[in-house]
């Protein structure tokens, strides 16, 4: 049975991304149900997943798959049905579309059709995660899922490791242990949480070094949609024993060239520094 009345009220024509829950029914707007029950028709990732929350509000408007697989062949046919005067509405299986899901091609091609693009905000995974970890929220970066390959992984870290503020990634519950290894290779010591399972019946929200996480994971099973985010890095020179730290965990697992060259990425710091460093302890190391 439905816990909701609609406000029975016509939409203006045009395409409407919709946020729905995380995974809580009930995190969900009264004007994001007043235009899922009013749409020609609503554009899902998953029309199954999509039907479970229509059934419980008692919408019955008609769902059609849209997702990477057939976003090709369907977006004329949207482009069309906007022309012809629609209202419809674009959903993804949680939360806010277009955040890492198929929806950007076909926004750009209904605005530069001329179409309108209205925005029925509400839940978003990263912000959700944000509100509560407990790391800098005036400046952060998105990223997304990173490569799942290890060497294209490490790079993309490397390469975000000047990103400004706190850096918001998505992982796969099976992936998640590889990424944090990586991150605790360059930077043992960085802050970090994980967001699993937001607003579901088993959210955890866990916190602590890179390297703790990681050790953590090792022996830890994990299930669910994971959010990691990850503290700003220091820009100022680090201390010869922070130094230390990151280049004797980096060189653990990596050549001296790699290790220097993660280090430095991830600290911002000067390569005749840390390869110089970085020797002195590879060799302190072969002398033991």
């Amino acid at each position: 049975m439905s816990d909701w009345s609609v406000i029975n009220a016509p939409l203006a024509p045009g395409l409407y991304i919709v946020a729905t829950p995380l995974g809580h029914a009930r995190d969900i707007t009264l004007r994001a149900l007043d235009v899922l029950a009013a749409a020609n028709a609503i554009y899902c990732e998953d029309t199954r997943v999509s039907g479970k929350l229509m059934a419980r509000y008692g919408i019955a408007t008609p769902r059609l798959a849209y997702h990477e697989h057939n976003a090709q062949r369907m977006r004329p046919k949207i482009l069309q049905r906007l022309a012809e005067g629609a209202a419809l509405a674009l959903i993804s299986d949680a939360g806010t579309p277009l955040v890492s899901d198929p929806g950007l091609p076909l926004v750009r091609a209904a605005r530069a059709a001329g179409h309108n693009v209205f925005a029925v905000p509400g839940a978003s995974a990263p912000i959700a995660a944000l509100s509560v970890a407990g790391l800098a929220t005036d400046r952060f970066s998105f990223a997304g899922f990173l490569p799942p390959k290890k060497q294209a992984r490490q790079t993309a870290l490397q390469e975000l490791s000047g990103a400004p503020g706190t850096l918001v990634l998505f992982e796969s519950a099976n992936r998640l242990a590889a990424l944090m290894a990586d991150v605790a290779a360059m930077t043992p010591q960085r802050e970090a949480v994980i967001a699993r399972e937001l607003t579901k019946k088993f959210e955890e929200v866990i916190s602590g070094t890179a390297e703790d996480l990681a050790a953590r994971l090792k022996d830890m099973p994990v299930k669910g949609e994971c959010v990691v985010l990850l503290a700003a890095l220091p820009t100022e020179n680090m201390d010869a024993a922070a130094l230390d730290n990151a280049l004797v965990a980096a060189l653990a697992s990596n050549s001296l060239r790699d290790a220097v060259q993660m280090v430095m990425a991830a600290y911002g710091l000067p390569k005749k520094q840390v390869y110089a460093r970085a020797l002195a302890l590879s060799k302190q190391e072969k002398e033991v």
